[in-house]
């Protein structure tokens, strides 16, 4: 884990201890790197309840409850499927606060409407708050995308238990 994710993570961990909220990281592209990034610093389980590695469509349905026609319609990579897949992990979880991560790393993949860097975030909390990210990283490579990808998801999860108002984009 790289510096910045280091301390992204003590911030995440921090915020969350102070308020009391437990996390979860609802993970696809990034393969548990959020989960990862939080817990390698010592201390984390008083705030890291559970992560979801759901790389297939049928793991978003099975353990996330995303509906197979959310999927159908607007792809496993759209900010629907992000936004259920944080409320799901909200859903499956005891954590108050859940992020997360389902793109396209690359180097396959790819199509013309959703390129490779395409990775779309969301945030939520229990109390209904919810914040939707979409970054086009570019064919920057599959390492690099999936770096910055635990970077973005790591600042939404500071935001939303920094108590920073939600926004949408």
């Amino acid at each position: 884990m790289d510096d910045e994710a280091r301390k992204l993570a003590v911030q995440v961990l921090d915020a969350c201890r102070e308020r009391g909220l437990m996390v979860a990281t609802a993970e696809s592209c990034t393969g548990g790197l959020v989960a990862a990034a939080l817990t390698a610093i010592p201390g984390s389980s008083a705030v890291v309840e559970r992560g979801f590695v759901t790389y297939t469509n049928e793991a978003k349905i099975e353990m996330l409850g995303v509906r197979a026609a959310t999927i159908d319609t607007v792809g496993a990579v759209s900010p629907e499927t992000a936004e259920a897949m944080a409320w799901g992990a909200l859903t499956n979880s005891r954590a108050q606060i859940a992020v997360s991560v389902t793109g396209i790393a690359g180097p396959g993949g790819a199509t013309e409407t959703k390129p490779v860097g395409l990775v779309h975030f969301a945030a939520a909390t229990e109390d209904g708050q919810l914040m939707r990210r979409e970054e086009r990283f570019g064919d920057i490579g599959r390492d690099e995308v999936r770096r910055r990808s635990v970077i973005v998801a790591l600042h939404l999860l500071l935001m939303m238990a920094s108590g920073q108002k939600p926004r949408q984009g």
